[in-house]
């Protein structure tokens, strides 16, 4: 219990593997994360698209619950 009093707590297992990353966007467990280029952004038009086809795909499936009016 003394050591835990000590001025600085202990890293847990992520700050430790952060702090020897030398880039963490390309580490091999990160999947979908991806360091783009200085000022290049995701159009807005993919997130809209993207909205639109989960909100299809809800109204889709909410179509073959039983009870509806």
């Amino acid at each position: 219990m003394s050591a835990q009093l000590s001025g600085s707590s202990p890293q847990t297992g992520a700050q430790a593997v952060i702090a020897d990353a030398h880039d963490p966007a390309r580490r091999p467990d990160v999947l979908l994360r991806v360091r783009r280029d200085e000022g290049h952004e995701v159009s807005a038009w993919w997130m809209i698209g993207a909205f639109v086809a989960v909100s299809a795909a809800v109204i889709a499936l909410l179509s073959f619950v039983p009870g509806g009016a």
